[in-house]
């Protein structure tokens, strides 16, 4: 193994090893800062001379299938790496800068061994999740900001559905973030000439029970699967949003009619990832969410608030219990509030 490619494999194990979701090389003048991104903070690592950083950038541009030549425009790629029991799928990113590039890496961390049970702090919530993938047809949005875990959440899910009962299940995701039993994945590829909107369709004629869209970003994605779930499929799907009543708002953007939404919407659940307060040498987080669903999501969609319903359970209620309950520090309870 070269120098550059053991350069690779220490930076790679030592985040791993730290149970980071996020790589981040930081470029300036003379060096490269490189930090972790661990449970949702961003954790100073070490540095590399810009020299040594430009192999580094070369060898993983070309191990991911990037152009190596292009520094002009950014860039992304895949990439696998293997531990002795476990294949960690890299997702990279390259943003152009004066002089050379900076560079992002996701972890994406394999979720056989996850149990769905486990994902959520209080299991009530699940319980309702789990009722709405009953029904037929109709539209299931997970909502949250980038690292919420969102897709963690709709993979448990789908594997849990699948796990109880045969389903013809077909997904369409960017990048398909790990594989499924016993389910159609198909990988987005817009080079290839294989959207979200083309991907929907020719998924429709596979005659399928339910259908997973990796993330609603546009209107065109948005429309169509809307009219999918309408046409009598079970359609689940993430969305970026701040919150389950702000959902709401991002879909009326994206010029989804009132009508639609009352017919099709089952439900929203908006997550956060809470670091609990355990005695572990490692901190481990576990996810709240609101939750819109019959009357509340009614109000919601007639623009009525539902943080004036009794029995709505907001982020700010929820980090409240979580801390009475003494799974959270108290510098948590108004985390992320702004």
């Amino acid at each position: 193994m070269n120098s550059i490619a053991k350069l690779s494999q220490n930076v790679l194990i030592a985040a791993i090893q730290q149970t980071a979701s996020d790589i981040h090389f930081s470029p300036y003048k003379e060096h490269t800062d490189v930090f972790f991104r661990i449970h949702g903070e961003r954790i100073y690592h070490t540095s590399i001379p810009i020299p040594l950083y430009q192999k580094l950038l070369s060898y993983y541009k070309f191990t991911s299938g990037m152009d190596i030549g292009e520094m002009k425009r950014p860039q992304n790629g895949t990439l696998q790496h293997r531990t002795h029991h476990t294949i960690f799928d890299l997702r990279l990113s390259t943003l152009p800068l004066t002089t050379t590039e900076s560079l992002a890496i996701r972890i994406l961390t394999p979720m056989d061994h996850t149990p769905l049970d486990q994902l959520f702090l209080f299991p009530n919530q699940l319980n309702r999740i789990e009722k709405w993938l009953r029904y037929p047809s109709g539209m299931i949005l997970l909502t949250g900001p980038t690292g919420s875990g969102k897709t963690t959440t709709l993979y448990a899910l789908l594997q849990s559905m699948m796990d109880k009962k045969s389903f013809q299940a077909i997904t369409l995701e960017d990048p398909i973030e790990k594989d499924l039993h016993n389910i159609i994945q198909v990988q987005v590829n817009e080079r290839a000439g294989v959207t979200y909107d083309t991907g929907l369709k020719a998924a429709l004629r596979h005659d399928p029970d339910l259908l997973m869209v990796g993330e609603i970003r546009d209107k065109a994605t948005a429309q169509f699967a809307f009219r999918a779930a309408l046409s009598g499929h079970l359609v689940i799907s993430t969305i970026h949003a701040k919150n389950a009543f702000g959902t709401i708002r991002r879909l009326k953007e994206m010029e989804i009619e009132q009508a639609d939404l009352e017919q099709t919407l089952i439900a929203i659940a908006s997550q956060q990832l809470l670091p609990l307060h355990c005695h572990d040498t490692l901190p481990k987080r576990a996810a709240i969410l609101e939750l819109l669903d019959a009357t509340l999501l009614n109000h919601s969609l007639q623009s009525i608030s539902p943080d004036s319903h009794p029995s709505f359970q907001s982020f700010q209620k929820l980090r409240r219990k979580a801390y009475a309950l003494g799974f959270i520090e108290k510098a948590h309870v108004h985390w992320m509030e702004s």
